[in-house]
């Protein structure tokens, strides 16, 4: 029932009822959250409200394999990372929970994937095996149903002069890329799209400087000829996505939430104010479902968040990183 009841959630009470019993479910279920939790001395007895929840540092993906006793992995989903550095491994025992999750998420921010042409400009994922992010892209490139629609590696020239065609036929278009790819491309034409949004995920990846997000932003938006920039939030940790449709606030579907935890206090929280992004994200059904990310961030009181930048000395991957 868990499966079908998070999808089904309609208000902050629904959130939290779903919440709790996600984290029974888990306590019993999972292992190494089971032992972290026992290691703080949380027992389920005492666990009332949302915030009496323990987090899972994210690290734990990288050191452990956490999934629910008694399921395999039908997929592993791995993170970006330096040469020889220890990558996350998200090991997926139910694969048609992160399509239900993303599908739904994505229909709920900008409606049915066949309103559009669905442009991926994602090298740096292409480029390796087990990135959750291709693996949701083509799934929407799919249920666009374009023949237009598709991934463009290292082909700019025929990314420019698909837009070009698309601009000319009044097409709505989405271009979805990673931040250094975004960047090459307008160096190489700048345009005046009137019909395509432009969709940041991701940071260098190593190839560029990093930059302040309005920084970036600005550099997008006068080189695509665009008012505002969206960006997704997510990770190969999470099997949901925040979406920002400008101005780098991001909002959550209902089975997704954004806490800040205090920068000198991991078990205290913080609102309105820069705290460490602890998510909780319900489609994490048989991994875990509370994590206590390494970025740093704002919340607001409707829900809504900003990414501000990362811990120091927090490896350097992932998606939005745009450090201050």
């Amino acid at each position: 029932m868990l499966e079908k009841d998070i999808f089904t959630i309609t208000s902050s009470e629904d959130f939290e009822i779903q919440t709790l019993k996600v984290f029974q479910y888990q306590y019993k279920n999972i292992a190494v959250y089971r032992q972290f939790c026992d290691l703080l001395n949380v027992h389920p007895s005492e666990v009332k409200t949302v915030t009496d929840i323990p987090f899972l540092p994210i690290q734990f993906f990288k050191s452990h394999s956490i999934i629910a006793e008694g399921l395999s992995p039908k997929t592993t989903f791995t993170s970006s990372g330096t040469t020889g550095a220890i990558t996350s491994k998200h090991l997926v025992a139910n694969v048609d929970l992160y399509e239900k999750s993303f599908t739904e998420g994505f229909l709920r921010t900008y409606g049915n994937p066949s309103e559009y042409t669905i442009l991926a400009l994602l090298p740096s994922y292409l480029e390796r095996d087990g990135s959750s992010l291709i693996y949701m892209v083509a799934d929407l490139i799919k249920k666009s149903d374009n023949p237009h629609s598709g991934f463009y590696l290292n082909d700019t020239d025929a990314l420019i002069e698909k837009l070009t065609e698309l601009e000319k036929n009044n097409q709505k278009t989405i271009l979805l890329g990673v931040s250094y790819a975004l960047l090459d491309l307008i160096e190489k034409q700048t345009f005046q799209l009137k019909n395509t949004l432009i969709m940041e995920t991701g940071g260098m990846k190593g190839k560029r400087k990093e930059l302040i997000k309005y920084e970036l932003h600005d550099l997008l938006k006068i080189g695509f000829g665009v008012s505002e920039i969206h960006s997704e939030y997510g990770m190969t940790e999470l099997l949901s996505q925040a979406y920002s449709k400008g101005n780098g606030v991001f909002t959550c579907p209902p089975w997704m939430k954004i806490y800040t935890r205090d920068t000198e206090d991991a078990l205290s929280y913080t609102q309105g104010n820069t705290g460490g992004i602890n998510v909780v994200d319900l489609a994490n059904l048989y991994s875990c479902a509370f994590i206590a990310t390494q970025d740093l961030g704002k919340c607001y009181d409707d829900g809504s968040f900003e990414i501000i930048g990362r811990f120091d000395a927090s490896d350097i991957r992932g998606c939005n990183l745009m450090v201050l």
